[in-house]
């Protein structure tokens, strides 16, 4: 008898490995959940993890604000299909209550701001792990963190606090206080999401195939206009036919022009684009460390 795993299965045994390692050692895990493709597909392996059990954790979503409404209604009928436990965090509660300024300007994003509101839905909700949905390709500060990563009792990384991982070993050990982000899917790349999101038939927000919508373009990104849009004058809205590689705030999420309306199209853009899925975000390309900075404050 043959018994031979495809890279996907590899990919999705180790996943569930981690995470119910996660369940195992923490006493208070949770999945952070942004209604991206990569959180989905968390979901769905945690789903599988625990089959035909409910997922003994809840999802936490933090809310910017600034959202695509379809992302909200994806994550609303997700939860209610489901009957999965929300926790929604309110980076507009942070504001109200002084604990964060909003910034000004026509480059004004929330995104920076949602650390601060994360940090204390972690603490208010005691987690002691958070799992999330970030991967080695996407990023530089992402592609040295390890599938456990410590953060002390301010939610800041520290690189001298990382445990070694030797071989299939996770050292979950920490002081009162301090909690670990968890990262299942470290090892996948673009392509291998995409692929498992068609063999497993994974539904996904429409955001991510194309379709044509109201965009304007801001130093070669291609934005979506809408109501939180600062636009400058010379800045024309045109309808393109365009679809999002990776979703986040429509402050700072650029989309690509794209007629890939199905899966097997989007696998074939992803085989022979030369650019990284984060290329298209603004809050990455606010200075070369940016991503760095926001890790080292706590933010993913």
């Amino acid at each position: 008898m043959k018994y031979n795993l495809t890279h996907l299965k590899e990919l999705e045994s180790e996943a569930i490995f981690v995470i119910r390692e996660v369940a195992a050692q923490f006493e208070n895990p949770a999945l952070l959940f942004s209604g991206g493709k990569d959180s989905i597909l968390c979901y769905h392996l945690a789903k599988k993890a625990f089959y035909p059990g409910k997922i003994p954790f809840p999802l936490v979503h933090v809310d910017t604000g600034h959202n695509f409404p379809e992302t909200i209604e994806f994550r609303d009928r997700l939860v209610e299909n489901d009957g999965v436990e929300l926790i929604v965090g309110s980076v507009q509660k942070s504001i109200d209550e002084g604990k964060v300024v909003e910034e000004t300007g026509f480059n004004a994003s929330r995104n920076g701001l949602q650390t601060v509101t994360l940090l204390e839905t972690i603490e208010e909700n005691k987690f002691d792990a958070c799992m999330g949905g970030a991967r080695r390709d996407e990023e530089k500060a992402r592609a040295k963190e390890r599938f456990f990563s410590h953060r002390d009792e301010f939610g800041q990384w520290d690189p001298k606090n990382q445990r070694p991982e030797l071989w299939n070993i996770f050292n979950g050990m920490k002081n009162m206080g301090e909690n670990f982000r968890v990262f299942p899917i470290s090892n996948w790349t673009e392509m291998d999401v995409w692929q498992y999101i068609l063999a497993e038939n994974i539904e996904l927000p429409s955001l991510y195939f194309s379709h044509e919508r109201d965009v304007f373009e801001r130093d070669g990104v291609i934005y979506a206009d809408g109501e939180f849009m600062n636009k400058k004058p010379e800045e024309k809205v045109e309808k393109r036919v365009v679809r999002f590689r990776t979703i986040g705030d429509m402050s700072c999420t650029g989309a690509v022009e794209s007629p890939a309306d199905n899966l097997e199209k989007i696998i074939e853009e992803v085989a022979a684009t030369r650019t990284t899925e984060r290329g298209t975000r603004a809050d990455d390309k606010r200075s070369e460390a940016a991503m760095e900075d926001r890790k080292k404050q706590g933010y993913f």
